[in-house]
């Protein structure tokens, strides 16, 4: 006889820091750089629960070309880069032209899925009825933005408190909002 497994669907989780005005870019970089900020999304989007296992993170063109070159392909993390150019590759990722698209190449080795930006792959990604939750790192000051994070859908309703660091003065609070 013969049995079928579902194949057990990834968690899918935007991974994003906003300023006081939900700011999240300018001229196509962050408006801010913070160490413990970049360690924290460094260790949540690498974090297994199965060391066998790595996470894969999910990105606009415009978001992988503003990471320093050294930081491309972000380590240890199985990296999508979206864009609606079909001519377009990138070494160290594979590129696709849609979120559904990447999500169909996460496999047994991947574990997490995260999205990582920019602006319309979150207004995009936040339509999905998949998405399990929102890493969201609350900057507690206000920075000149062109780009901003999408309002929250309601139904991200639950919030977990993550914690809290400081630097150069400024304070930034971790949140992970679910259903």
């Amino acid at each position: 006889m013969l049995k079928f497994y579902r194949m057990k669907k990834h968690p899918i989780y935007l991974i994003v820091a906003v300023d006081e005005n939900f700011g999240i870019g300018i001229n196509g970089h962050l408006p801010w750089k913070f160490k413990k900020e970049y360690k924290y999304f460094r260790d949540t989007t690498k974090k297994t629960d199965d060391s066998t296992k790595q996470n894969m993170v999910i990105m606009g063109k415009n978001t992988w070309a503003s990471l320093p070159p050294e930081y491309r392909p972000l380590p240890d993390r199985k990296n999508m880069v979206l864009t609606s150019d079909v001519t377009y590759s990138v070494h160290g990722a594979q590129t696709v032209q849609s979120i559904d698209e990447a999500l169909k190449l996460a496999d047994e080795k991947n574990e997490k899925i995260f999205i990582l930006g920019g602006g319309q792959v979150f207004a995009e990604a936040l339509k999905r009825p998949d998405i399990t939750g929102i890493y969201l790192t609350k900057i507690c000051h206000t920075f000149e933005c062109d780009t901003f994070f999408p309002v929250l859908p309601k139904e991200f309703d639950k919030i977990k408190t993550l914690g809290a660091d400081e630097e150069n003065e400024i304070r930034f609070e971790y949140y992970l909002y679910h259903k």
